[in-house]
């Protein structure tokens, strides 16, 4: 799971790499089994060649330590660090990585905005990453960097079309699922089942009364018109 610290960094990265002009996703698999990359930006120079970059969020010295292989395959490799994490573990950076401090917008630049703030913070480039040749190969890396970008085009077309996505049974499985947590006898607005059967029961009761509402007014028509063709009848006995 990640930490809210963590997508605080991911989030102000993701805009940091598009005001640099470039195209950016997050949790990239790499090719010839190098890991995944936090985040990996594709970038095209001025003259014309692509730029790769790979980004490692860390946010505690237990996860920079981690075991975890660094997927640093990119022509300029850097790690994203909340400021006190880059004190404590300078030192321990290669000399070829760069370094991106993350510090959250405090209340008062928050108060002062123009407009609402994009981010949580801002990045700042305190270590200049160093030129190195691609890792692997680029047509896999753009095949795997593709792949990640229908990723999240694809979740954020079920997020826009949400349940309707799901079947009914789907939906009543976990229906049931959460009315088993626990029943609340006391007060049963609470409970999930009761509050959907009686918004279900409400708008049943709405509907029946506007078709009861329907029918009256075309049975009051037809006596109107009923009563207009026997008023002739009526006159001729006076």
């Amino acid at each position: 799971m990640k930490t809210k610290l963590t997508k605080q960094l991911e989030t102000t990265l993701y805009h940091y790499c598009l005001d640099q002009g470039a195209y950016v996703v997050e949790e990239v698999s790499m090719p010839a089994k190098k890991g995944i990359v936090d985040t990996l930006s594709y970038e095209v120079a001025a003259n014309g060649d692509v730029v790769w970059r790979c980004f490692e969020l860390k946010v505690t010295k237990a996860d920079f330590h981690s075991k975890a292989k660094l997927s640093f395959i990119g022509h300029y490799n850097y790690f994203v660090l909340p400021r006190e994490l880059y004190d404590a573990v300078r030192d321990e950076i290669p000399a070829h990585v760069g370094v991106l401090i993350y510090q959250p917008f405090d209340a008062r630049a928050k108060a002062l905005a123009p407009h609402p703030l994009r981010t949580p913070g801002f990045l700042t480039l305190v270590k200049k990453a160093q030129a190195q040749a691609l890792q692997v190969d680029e047509t896999a890396l753009t095949h795997h960097f593709v792949g990640s970008l229908f990723r999240e085009v694809d979740k954020a077309k079920r997020v826009k079309k949400g349940l309707q996505l799901y079947s009914d049974d789907q939906l009543f499985k976990e229906l049931r699922k959460r009315a088993q947590v626990g029943y609340d006898v006391y007060t049963p607005e609470h409970n999930l089942y009761d509050r959907f059967s009686a918004e279900l029961e409400d708008q049943a009761v709405t509907a029946l009364q506007t078709e009861l509402d329907a029918r009256n007014a075309e049975c009051q028509a037809l006596k109107l018109q009923l009563a207009k063709l026997h008023a002739p009848d009526l006159g001729e006995r006076l």
